[in-house]
C-alpha cells in the first residue's frame, strides 16, 4: 500500500497514493519527437484528448512547444495560439483535469483562464521568473522536473559526480523556491526528467532508484513513455517502443511513481491497473 498523498485541486481533494494516475500526452505540436505534426490542428487534437480520456487518461497534459532534444524555443504567441483553442474546446466536453506543459507565465496565465488545472513546468520555474507568482495566485498544483540546461542544449555531454543525490538537491532547491513563492506544498509535484540532460545509464539509474526521491515527500511523476533510453534498448524507433514503455511504467510504479505520463493510454493503464491491483490488494489475510 502507497503512502497518502493527497493532492487539492479546484477544492477537491485527489488522494495519490491509493492509485497510480495516467497523464496523457497531447502534443500541438509540429516537431515533438514521437507525434509531432499529428494533432497540430484543433480538430485532431481535440479528438485525441477526447480518445485519451475514453482510454483512461486522468489528466491531460497539452503543450505547444516540443522540448526534444536540440528543439528551439517558440514565442509565447505561437505557443498560446497552438494551446488555448484546443484546451477551451476540450473543456466544454469533460471535466477530466487538464495540465498546462509550458515554461511561460503568458501561455500558462492563458491556459488556466481556458480551463487548465495544473502547471506543468519543465524548467521548475527558472526559464521565467512570473510562474511562482502566477502558480501561487492561482493556487494550482504544479510539477517541477529536473533537467540540466535547456532542451537546446541538455544532452551537450551532460555529466554527474553523484546522479541521484544531485536530482534530489536540485528538486529539494526548487520546492523550497516554490514555497517561498506562495506556492503551497502539498500542490507540488516532483518530476526526475527522464530523457532530460540524461545519459543512458542516468535514466535506468533513476528508474531502479526512484524511492530515494520519496524521500522529498511530494508526489512522483515520472516520463519514460517512448523515450530514447528504450530505443537505445530495443533498436526500435519512437513508435515501436510500447513494450519498452509498459515495462518502465510497472517498473516505476513498483518503485514509488504516483503519476506516469504516456503517450499510449489504453495499453499502460491495463497494465497499471493489474499492478495496482497486485500492489495494494495482494495481501493474504
Amino acid at each position: 500500500m502507497k503512502n497518502k498523498l493527497i493532492l487539492q485541486i479546484n477544492g477537491n481533494e485527489y488522494d495519490l497514493g491509493q492509485q497510480t494516475w495516467i497523464m496523457g500526452v497531447l502534443n500541438v505540436t509540429p516537431d515533438s519527437f514521437s507525434d509531432g505534426g499529428l494533432f497540430l490542428s484543433k480538430d485532431k487534437a481535440v479528438e485525441q484528448g477526447l480518445k485519451l480520456i475514453a482510454d483512461g487518461a486522468d489528466i491531460l497534459d497539452i503543450g505547444g512547444e516540443s522540448t526534444r532534444p536540440g528543439s528551439d524555443a517558440v514565442i509565447a504567441e505561437e505557443e498560446s495560439r497552438r494551446v488555448v483553442p484546443v484546451i477551451s474546446a476540450l473543456r466544454k466536453h469533460t471535466d477530466t483535469l487538464i495540465s498546462i506543459d509550458s515554461t511561460k507565465s503568458q501561455v500558462s496565465r492563458a491556459a488556466l483562464d481556458a480551463g487548465a488545472d495544473i502547471i506543468n513546468d519543465i524548467s521548475s520555474f527558472r526559464f521565467d521568473p512570473e510562474m511562482i507568482p502566477l502558480a501561487a495566485e492561482r493556487q494550482v498544483p504544479v510539477i517541477i522536473m529536473h533537467m540540466l540546461g535547456t532542451p537546446k542544449n541538455m544532452q551537450n555531454n551532460p555529466h554527474y559526480k553523484n546522479l541521484l543525490y544531485e536530482v534530489k538537491l536540485f528538486l529539494e532547491e526548487r520546492i523550497k523556491a516554490a514555497v517561498l513563492g506562495g506556492i503551497k506544498k502539498e500542490n507540488i509535484i516532483i518530476d526526475p526528467g527522464i530523457g532530460f540532460g540524461k545519459r543512458q545509464k542516468d535514466n535506468l539509474c533513476l528508474l531502479k532508484n526512484l524511492n530515494f526521491l520519496q524521500e522529498l515527500g511530494q508526489p512522483i511523476l515520472v516520463g519514460p513513455s517512448r523515450k530514447s533510453f528504450i530505443g537505445n534498448i530495443l533498436n526500435l524507433p519512437a513508435q515501436e517502443r510500447l513494450e519498452g514503455t509498459i515495462a518502465s511504467a510497472l517498473i516505476s510504479l513498483l518503485h514509488g511513481a504516483n503519476i506516469l505520463r504516456i503517450h499510449d493510454v489504453a495499453e499502460v493503464k491495463r497494465a497499471v491497473q493489474v499492478a495496482d491491483s497486485i500492489m495494494n490488494k495482494g495481501s493474504y489475510a
